[in-house]
């Protein structure tokens, strides 16, 4: 059975068409499954939804995206594992995609990322480069992350001290359980962090890195693109 792990804080907006999306891959795919949303501290209704979705609901107060997937993972009772966040659209060939790669002996991996709506000209490139890098390295992007679970329990789960790139740390710790594959097929997550902060703001939170280093992920407060609550876009 497979379990689908969806963090989720503030996501009425976006979380019915990924559980939506996510019923049907699976079904498509011919796979048992369960959904479980992990309700980091929500005020608006993104329990309710999730729950009238069919879907598990844990309820947490971290604000910390590594944390609220760990917590996840604690009571999913398939393998394997699949990060969705709650933004993304899996498409079924997707996750066959990702299937067959565990079932070949992968330990886990990630997928192509396309962003929906419209982004400038300069967001494409960027993120067009760093999907590139991460290819190349064998890196999985956070909103979507398969895994087998004896994997994941060698890897020691997501590094709780970090509030960000969780990810790629992850990424790196599984490689060393076996393979990491990162799939041609893609999944569609939301650009809105690109249209609700701005190019002045990224470049912030570059200057940020550039000035504290890996520092700035074990700090919330440097994170206001992921922390500042924002869900418009």
């Amino acid at each position: 059975m497979i379990s689908f792990v969806v963090p989720a804080y503030n996501e009425e907006r976006f979380l019915g068409p990924t559980l939506e999306a996510l019923h049907a891959a699976a079904s498509e795919a011919g796979q048992p499954y369960e959904l479980i949303v992990v309700d980091d501290g929500s005020t608006d209704r993104t329990a309710e939804m999730a729950r009238a979705q069919g879907a598990r609901v844990v309820s947490v107060r971290f604000r910390q995206i590594s944390r609220t997937r760990n917590a996840g993972a604690a009571v999913a009772s398939g393998d394997p594992l699949i990060f969705v966040d709650a933004d993304t659209i899996v498409p079924t060939p997707t996750l066959r995609a990702a299937l067959d790669a565990l079932r070949s002996g992968a330990a886990g991996g990630g997928a192509e990322v396309v962003l929906d709506g419209h982004v400038p000209w300069w967001a494409e490139w960027t993120v067009a480069a760093i999907g590139g890098v991460m290819r190349a390295c064998r890196l999985a992007a956070g909103c979507y992350i398969f895994c087998s679970r004896a994997a994941f329990d060698a890897a020691g789960g997501f590094d709780e001290t970090l509030f960000a790139a969780e990810e790629l740390a992850f990424s790196r710790h599984l490689a060393r359980q076996g393979r990491v594959v990162i799939l041609r097929e893609s999944v569609t997550s939301s650009g809105r962090k690109i249209r609700t902060h701005g190019w002045r703001e990224l470049f912030r939170l570059a200057a940020t890195f550039a000035r504290r280093g890996t520092g700035a992920l074990r700090s919330r407060e440097d994170l206001a693109l992921w922390y500042d609550g924002r869900r418009d876009g």
